[in-house]
C-alpha cells in the first residue's frame, strides 16, 4: 500500500528530494557530460596530430631532384656568363707556364667594371681575325656542347687564344737579335716564365712598335712555338689585339690537381721606369691645355692695359701736348 501511494503521487508531481541531495545530482549530471567533452578534445587533438604529421612529411627526393638540377644549371650559366669560365689549353704556346690539357679559370667579372688588361697578365681573347685560320677546331659531341654552354666544361668550338700581355696602349715594344724584349726602353727579365732554351725574341725580331690606345701586344711564353703578335703584323691592328676582344684574365690552373697554381704578374713588369711614357702623357696633355689659357689671359691683360692708356693719350692731344 505504501508503495502504491508513492507511485500514484509520483505520476503527477516531481518527487521531493531530500535535503543535501542537490550536490550529488549536479555531480552526476556533470559526470554524464564529461566523457563527451573529453572525447571531443581527443578527436581534435588527433586531427591536429594528423595535420602536423602531414605537414612534416618530406617530399620525395626524386620529385625535388629536377628542381635542384635546374637551379644548379642556372647558377652555372650565370657564373660562366658573368663571373668565371673554364678554358682548356689546346697547344704548347704557353709552356712552361701552361701545359697542353691544363684547365684554367678566367676572371670575367672585373672587365664588367671597366678593368683593362695589364702588362704581365695571362689573358684569354677572341680571335681578332686571321689568327686561327690554319688551326682547325675539334667538333664536340652534343653532350660537350651542352656542358660547354652552361660552363661545366671548357668550350671546344669558340676560337679563343691565350697569351701573355707584354705591352698596353701607349707603350713602345721591341725585340732585336736574341733579346731582351724592351717596353718603353726597359729590358724585361723573362727567365722566370719563358720556355727553357727559348730566346726572348724567338725567331722573329720586331719593333719598335707603338701600341695604339685600347689595344695590347701579346706573346706566348714558348717564343719558338707561339704564333702571337709578332706573326700577325700584316693584319688589321698591326699584330695588336683590341681590349674589347679580351674575355678575361686567367688567374689559376684548376686542373689537373697536381698542377694547381696561381698565375701572378711577374716582378719584371713592376720595375721602375716602365710606366715612364704613360706617366709623361698626362703631363704633356696638361701642358698643351695650359698654353692656350695662358695666351688668352695674357692677351686679355694686354687689351685692358691698352684701353686704359687710350683716354690719357686723347687728353694729352686736346691739351696741346
Amino acid at each position: 500500500m505504501g508503495d502504491l501511494a508513492v507511485g500514484a503521487r509520483s505520476g503527477t508531481e516531481e518527487p521531493e528530494e531530500p535535503a543535501g541531495q542537490d550536490e550529488p545530482s549536479h555531480q552526476a549530471a556533470s559526470s554524464v557530460h564529461q566523457p563527451q567533452s573529453q572525447s571531443r578534445r581527443t578527436a581534435v587533438d588527433k586531427e591536429e596530430d594528423v595535420g602536423v604529421k602531414k605537414a612534416k612529411k618530406p617530399r620525395a627526393f626524386w620529385k625535388e631532384l629536377p628542381i635542384l638540377i635546374g637551379i644548379a644549371l642556372l647558377l652555372a650559366l650565370l657564373i660562366k656568363t658573368f663571373l668565371v669560365q673554364a678554358f682548356s689549353i689546346p697547344s704548347d704556346s704557353m709552356q712552361d707556364t701552361l701545359q697542353r690539357g691544363d684547365r684554367v679559370l678566367v676572371d670575367k667579372l672585373t672587365p664588367w667594371f671597366g678593368s683593362k688588361p695589364q702588362r704581365g697578365e695571362v689573358v684569354v681573347f677572341h680571335d681578332p681575325g686571321g689568327w686561327l685560320n690554319e688551326t682547325p677546331t675539334p667538333e664536340p659531341n652534343p653532350v660537350q656542347k651542352v656542358l660547354s654552354f652552361i660552363g661545366l666544361m671548357p668550350s671546344a668550338e669558340e676560337k679563343d687564344l691565350i697569351k701573355r700581355v707584354i705591352a698596353v696602349g701607349g707603350d713602345t715594344v721591341e725585340c732585336h737579335g736574341t733579346g731582351p724584349v724592351k717596353v718603353n726602353g726597359k729590358a724585361l727579365q723573362e727567365s722566370s716564365y719563358i720556355y727553357p732554351g727559348a730566346t726572348p725574341c724567338g725567331d722573329r725580331a720586331f719593333g719598335p712598335i707603338k701600341v695604339p690606345k685600347d689595344r695590347i701586344w701579346v706573346m706566348g711564353d714558348h717564343r719558338d712555338d707561339s704564333l702571337d703578335s709578332r706573326y700577325h703584323q700584316n693584319l688589321r691592328g698591326g699584330g695588336t689585339v683590341s681590349v674589347d676582344e679580351v674575355v678575361g684574365r686567367a688567374f689559376t690552373i684548376a686542373w689537373p690537381v697536381n698542377r694547381w697554381a696561381t698565375l701572378p704578374v711577374p716582378d719584371t713588369f713592376d720595375q721602375p721606369g716602365i710606366d715612364k711614357a704613360m706617366a709623361a702623357a698626362p703631363a704633356a696633355m696638361g701642358l698643351a691645355g695650359a698654353v692656350p689659357i695662358v695666351l688668352w689671359r695674357r692677351r686679355r691683360l694686354t687689351g685692358d692695359r691698352s684701353s686704359e692708356d687710350r683716354p690719357q693719350a686723347l687728353t694729352k692731344e686736346r691739351s696741346g701736348y
